[in-house]
């Protein structure tokens, strides 16, 4: 067995699945649970993309990051069953890292607007194509507490839904490569450890 991933790493990813769990079953009866969870995953996002500057090895977006091409052939190579094993992340691993991250900063940050009216009262006004929508047109006012307010509770709420399809195709892709390399990389990301690269591995 060999190191990969490190104790920042673990610890992120673990306390990220509690967070994100419970504020999903927070949002709609317990207010303040849930704006606790909302600055928890905010505040481990933040501290995941320094890491990934600063981190070891297979922690570094520099490690891992592929080029769209890149990704497209190895999710052709999945279907063609012939991918080879990355002992970090593959390269549809390293895309689902990227989109979960973004997702969860639009979250989060939709999210932490909605907590304060004064700071939706603060942004620029929303554009003119989108927030007549909301507005009853009688006066500035109610567009920008009440349409603006509308826009971003419903630009959450999709956030949100969307960021439980990626943890869905996440987990799927795990399970699936799971199988297909002969390795538990749920039990890896507990331990740290994985098998040992094998010649066609890619490290």
């Amino acid at each position: 067995m060999i190191r990969v991933w490190d104790i920042f790493v673990r610890i992120f990813h673990w306390s990220l699945v509690a967070a994100v769990a419970v504020a999903w079953l927070t949002g709609d009866e317990w207010d303040d649970l849930h704006v606790i969870a909302g600055y928890v995953v905010a505040g481990l996002v933040a501290a995941r993309l320094v890491w990934g500057l600063v981190g070891g090895k297979y922690a570094r977006f520099s490690q891992f990051l592929r080029a769209p091409g890149t990704v497209l052939a190895y999710l052709r190579d999945v279907l063609a069953r012939r991918e080879r094993r990355y002992l970090g992340h593959n390269p549809a691993g390293a895309a689902m890292i990227v989109a979960l991250l973004l997702v969860l900063v639009g979250t989060a940050l939709s999210g932490w607007l909605l907590e304060n009216p004064v700071r939706l009262a603060q942004m620029p006004d929303l554009p003119q194509i989108i927030a007549p929508a909301y507005a009853d047109g009688n006066d500035d006012r109610d567009r920008d507490e009440g349409g603006g307010s509308e826009i971003v509770e419903e630009l959450h709420e999709v956030l949100a839904n969307f960021l439980l399809i990626l943890i869905t195709l996440h987990v799927a892709g795990v399970v699936l490569a799971s199988v297909r390399h002969r390795e538990n990389l749920a039990r890896a990301m507990i331990t740290g450890d994985k098998r040992t690269p094998e010649p066609g591995d890619v490290v």
